[in-house]
């Protein structure tokens, strides 16, 4: 009896594991999105919003690593996307942490988010001309 409660123990805490790389997953991934699209969308956005300056063509420079960040993108979206659905081999104890609904939940929006941002990052300059 004793050695199933330890192993149930180890389980869960295996749990809570992938529940936390899968959220670690969705900031890398967020992160980098948010790299991605320094060199475009966020000078557009700013210039939007009436903010202007030198500084922002200094972010243009960042355009040669595009390609850079959008693959450490997809590799932390496809790996948080894995860890987020796949099937649990183990079942969560009652009132850890990877049993109530929002452990998942955020690492999910915080993967929808980085979906969302990179999308525009590497569409933005085929429909940036439409604005302009």
């Amino acid at each position: 009896m004793h050695h199933t409660l330890e192993a149930a123990a180890v389980d869960v805490g295996q749990a809570d594991s992938s529940t936390r790389k899968a959220g670690l997953a969705s900031l890398g991934g967020v992160l980098a999105a948010l790299g991605a699209a320094s060199c475009c969308v966020v000078p557009f956005a700013l210039f939007t919003l009436g903010i202007s300056g030198a500084w922002i063509s200094n972010l243009t420079a960042l355009e040669p690593y595009q390609p850079i960040f959008a693959s450490v993108t997809f590799g932390f979206l496809g790996y948080g996307f894995y860890l987020v659905n796949r099937k649990r081999r183990v079942d969560c104890a009652e009132g850890s942490y990877c049993a109530k609904p929002s452990s998942g939940r955020i690492a999910k929006i915080g993967l929808w988010t980085a979906t969302i941002l990179i999308a525009i990052a590497l569409g933005f300059p085929k429909i940036a001309p439409l604005f302009l």
